[in-house]
């Protein structure tokens, strides 16, 4: 893996980059080497780079943002800079706005909220906005949504700086000029080649222009370090931030707006790319109809020994095990499909054109999809289809975690009953199975679960260090070696990890999906989205009172008359009746199902129920799709549409009681319900089978 690593982060390799190009060759001919039948599938894409950058202070004094990143004269490849893309973030529209400055802390709705009760508007203003609190594509589309100019963004030393430690190149976290580049693309609506919405941007694929595009945000926006940030924010008056707002510089933060006046310019090329996504398959012997994929991507922002060559080089190990394996005469039952993904940095475009190129092959025949990114030291990490909680669990008792010399499920439990209190830490002592995460998005498992329902699992180690290079030009190579998985014992942990989980798929007589803690973890979102309203109706009924009482009668600008807030309706009752009713058929289909299953172990048509299981996973989608974003089709998961890499669960409902949009709740309660239900009826079906 060190080896791999070496040649893979050697040089930058972004999208249309000439070592991006080499690197698949390279991954294609190590693959071929090891006797595989493999690929390459090529893809044309939109993939903007920066022709010019300008974020200048124009008031109360001047200042220019040096928006680059300086070489480290101990890292080696942190000089590259001919080759480095700029500090920028892709997809942002262009622009050459100037305004007065306001601060919006993370940038999220919750924040503007605020920023109204203070009597602070950012029409016609430039918002700043430092990382964290949701993805930075978030940052941008709420902004522009209350009329903001344009959007820069920064990573302040409180999150990811000298407040959490030592910073590069004596420590992990990212140094004063620092910058985290990253899309800004709205992938919520859909992730891939914005001109290309639901099918593979293929050579003669049908294009929208760029002005079509709905994922291109809508206003300027650029990332910039916290030392160019600090004059920024120095020269903002007005009200003193709210305490959770401050970051870790040393000022006082204000909101603005003014009298800080910024000028920024965005403009960018609107080039088309070609990407190269490598596949390798190893077909089944008994079952060859049914697929069980592997991915990771290799294309980086810059050298990216972290993110993603950590990940890729763990499933590379896993390409060259399975190679000796057949060597040694084994077959696995069912086809196993290695895939490495070019442009999931600019938005997940490598795998989300491959599989709208294929999505029909895809869901007749794919029977999982298992994905990793970066991979580090600490514990195992695993996110996904609740049908697979019973798998991973089962995997991580088999693997030794290298440095504690116990099994990485042991790790986990006593990591979580150390961290979480009350009824969580009492859980993960006693629970069977460690809960697995749900998936939002931010890799390359979305389009595989969210579009075409393959059960997903996303598997990797962290928790042991921070990631204060990312994005950045000092992810690299050197700072992999001194701050990370230094001997690369957790990479081989990972291909272990998801290496077996990939055997066990391949291989299982019947298929090992499990419905128990599904349907657990289906009523405990059913019970969180009632609560939700609840909750929603008591704040509005709460903020009703205090308006009656006069507690809103001031305004942050004193020569601003104080206009109140209106009254809210309170919102209406929402029959949750047919999600409770599903889920109860669920829970009952599933004890049912697994009944069967213990009590006819040997005699179980495994031809018949295998197709069943395979379809449980798309049952739960619907084809209308969600809201706003008919491209995602999955009722249980989705990103958020104001989180972006955050998951929301049951995100028809979630989401519509989130914004208040009570009718559109109402209409999605029994949507949510009817998908529920269509899996309990499947699982209905199966045991049928079984005991017939």
């Amino acid at each position: 893996m060190r080896a791999y690593m070496n040649r893979l982060a050697a040089r930058p390799h972004n999208v249309g980059s000439p070592y991006d190009k080499e690197n698949a060759e390279w991954i294609l001919g190590k693959l071929k080497e090891w006797g595989l039948d493999a690929h390459i599938e090529e893809f044309d894409v939109l993939f903007p780079t920066p022709k010019e950058r300008v974020v200048e202070l124009l008031e109360p004094s001047r200042f220019r943002a040096k928006l680059a990143e300086p070489p480290v004269p101990e890292d080696p490849t942190s000089s590259q800079t001919s080759e480095q893309l700029p500090t920028y973030n892709a997809y942002s529209a262009d622009g050459d706005v100037t305004g007065r400055l306001v601060y919006v802390n993370h940038g999220v709705p919750d924040d503007y909220e605020q920023l109204d009760r203070l009597g602070i508007s950012v029409k016609g203003a430039i918002v700043i906005a430092r990382y964290g609190g949701s993805w930075r594509g978030i940052k941008p589309k709420v902004a522009a949504e209350h009329g903001a100019l344009g959007c820069i963004i920064y990573s302040d030393p409180r999150d990811d700086g000298y407040a959490e430690g030592k910073t590069f190149p004596n420590g992990e976290w990212r140094p004063p000029m620092g910058v985290q580049r990253g899309s800004v693309a709205d992938m919520p609506v859909y992730p891939g080649d914005p001109l290309t919405p639901g099918v593979g941007a293929t050579k003669d694929a049908k294009r929208l222009t760029v002005a079509e595009a709905q994922t291109i945000t809508k206003i300027p926006v650029l990332p910039i370090s916290y030392a160019d940030a600090k004059p920024l924010l120095a020269a903002l008056d007005g009200p003193v931030a709210p305490e959770a707002w401050r970051g870790g510089l040393d000022l006082t933060y204000h909101l603005g707006a003014g009298p800080a006046k910024v000028h920024l310019v965005v403009k960018s090329n609107w080039d088309i790319k070609t990407l190269y996504d490598v596949l390798a398959t190893i077909p089944g012997s008994q079952s060859p109809d049914e697929w069980v994929i592997r991915g990771n991507h290799h294309d980086a922002w810059v050298n990216g020994a972290d993110d993603p060559i950590s990940g890729t080089v763990a499933e590379l190990e896993e390409a060259r095990a399975f190679a000796e394996l057949r060597k040694q005469g084994w077959q696995p039952k069912r086809t196993l499909i290695y895939a490495f993904w070019d442009g999931e940095e600019p938005g997940l475009l490598g795998s989300t054109e491959w599989v709208e190129t294929h999505a029909a092959d895809l869901t007749r025949h794919a029977v999982a999809y298992i994905n990793s990114d970066s991979n580090g030291r600490g514990y195992l990490g695993a996110g996904g289809s609740h049908t697979l909680e019973r798998l991973v669990n089962e995997v991580a008792h088999e693997i030794n975690d290298p440095e504690k010399n116990i099994s990485v499920w042991k790790r986990s439990q006593l990591a979580r009953i150390g961290r979480e209190q009350g009824e969580a830490a009492k859980e993960a002592r006693t629970r069977k199975d460690l809960r697995i995460e749900a998936l939002g998005s931010g890799s390359d498992f979305t389009p595989f679960l969210q579009h075409l329902g393959i059960a997903s699992l996303d598997l990797g180690f962290f928790g042991e260090g921070g990631g204060g290079v990312y994005h950045s030009i000092y992810d690299d190579i050197y700072w992999y070696d001194h701050f990370s998985d230094k001997t690369h014992v957790y990479g081989r942990a990972l291909s272990q990890t998801a290496g077996t989980t990939m055997m066990r798929l391949a291989d299982a007589d019947v298929l090992p999906f499990e419905f128990g803690d599904f349907a657990d973890t289906v009523k405990r979102y059913a019970g969180e989205v009632k609560a939700l309203w609840q909750t929603k109706h008591d704040e509005i009924e709460e903020r009703n009172l205090q308006l009656e009482e006069g507690v809103f009668s001031a305004t942050a600008d004193p020569e601003k008359t104080f206009v109140p807030p209106a009254r809210e309706a309170l919102p209406p009752h929402l029959n949750f009746a047919p999600l409770d009713d599903a889920v109860d058929h669920l829970s009952r289909a599933s004890e049912a199902y697994e009944k069967a299953l213990s009590t006819h172990e040997s005699t179980v048509p495994a031809g018949e129920l295998n197709p069943l299981l395979i379809e449980s996973e798309r049952s739960l989608l619907d084809p209308h799709g969600l809201p706003k974003r008919p491209w995602f089709q999955h009722m249980i998961y989705a990103p958020g549409l104001y989180t972006g890499y955050g998951v929301k669960t049951l995100p028809g409902v979630r989401e519509a009681i989130e914004q208040k949009e009570w009718s559109e709740a109402g209409e999605q309660i029994p949507r949510t319900a009817a998908a529920i239900e269509r899996e309990a009826a499947l699982l209905d079906q199966m045991t049928k089978v079984i005991e017939r």
